[in-house]
């Protein structure tokens, strides 16, 4: 195979598509896409790093999967459904076989959402991954940070605190197959989209969580001009995890990890007491589990309480990007 940029692309990145608000993809030096009326556009960016954002010796299938997942979860939680993706890869070299399988599970992904993939740039130096994904929303149904109110009560999907223990499980070289379920959710996380796509329906505030619960409602309560009360006893976790903390740490849940080292992707939201019931349906229909950890208050301040009422703090407030 000739290793010229047009050679790859043309190989591994060229994927069909039955989208018919494609204009131009591929093979010009813009695409084009059609935005219906009455929608609005949504874009985001995310860049992974080897080594910073996965361990060096993720699978190629493992890093094509959640380089997806992060943006798709941005887009959930706006409430938007996904549309187009651009993808710009930096490469070592042009390993055949890294490049299929990669490909591979790309295109997996894509045809799952029915996404299209309608431009992007390919270089050579350390192996990182940037996609921009760009979906749809109806104007009036745009989930946004600043429209959380005092008394909402504050709820997150699935689990938290599975990604940082497979972190943990992976760098520390952990060989404990109880524990495969959490290395599972750091490198595939699981996106919210069609929870979401309805939830617009019955909530107006929504923020994705992927520098941890604190950090992220935190940017909810800044826009918000709000404050949270949360209770470490409705914090939901699994039970791999409850597995880790009572064999590695003395059962001693490590609230830090569960709240502050992100990787979750799983949503925070805030619903009107009213809209609970709706809400609770909601993710009864989609066979998604979710919790109440808490309320929006007046204080203008993000409290995390005990089951006895004590309250503690972080000294880590989250991932921290530089």
């Amino acid at each position: 195979m000739k290793n010229s940029e047009f050679d790859v692309i043309k190989k591994y990145f060229s994927f069909p598509s039955s989208r018919d608000d494609v204009v131009i993809y591929g093979g010009d030096d813009c695409a084009a896409v059609s935005v219906p009326a009455g929608k609005e556009l949504i874009i985001t960016t995310d860049t992974l790093i080897s080594s910073v954002h996965f361990p060096a010796d993720t699978s190629p299938e493992d890093i094509a999967f959640k380089s997806l997942m992060v943006n798709l979860s941005d887009l959930a939680a706006m409430g938007a459904t996904p549309a187009w993706l651009t993808l710009a890869i930096t490469l070592p070299d042009v390993d055949e076989q890294w490049l299929s399988a990669f490909s591979n599970q790309f295109s997996s992904v894509l045809a799952d959402f029915n996404i299209c993939l309608i431009g992007g740039d390919t270089t050579k130096g350390a192996l990182s991954i940037t996609i921009q994904a760009m979906g749809l929303c109806a104007q009036e149904k745009l989930l946004r940070r600043d429209r959380a109110r005092v008394g909402d009560k504050i709820y997150v999907t699935g689990d938290l605190g599975d990604a940082a223990i497979g972190l943990h499980v992976v760098l520390d070289r952990i060989d404990d197959e109880e524990l495969s379920a959490c290395v599972d959710r750091l490198n595939r996380p699981e996106v919210r989209i069609r929870f979401a796509e309805a939830l617009s329906r019955y909530s107006r505030c929504a923020i994705d969580i992927s520098d941890g619960l604190a950090a992220d409602l935190g940017h909810i309560l800044s826009a918000s001009d709000c404050g949270a009360a949360i209770k470490l006893s409705d914090i939901p976790f699994s039970s791999a995890a409850q597995y880790y903390f009572d064999h590695y740490h003395k059962s001693l849940i490590d609230w830090s990890m569960v709240l502050t080292q992100g990787d979750d992707y799983e949503l925070c939201f805030t619903v009107a007491r009213e809209d609970e019931l709706a809400v609770k349906q909601l993710a009864d229909d989609h066979q998604l589990k979710i919790s109440c950890v808490g309320e929006m208050t007046e204080s203008k301040k993000l409290e995390f309480f005990t089951a006895e009422n004590e309250l503690i703090s972080f000294s880590n407030t989250g991932f921290k990007h530089f």
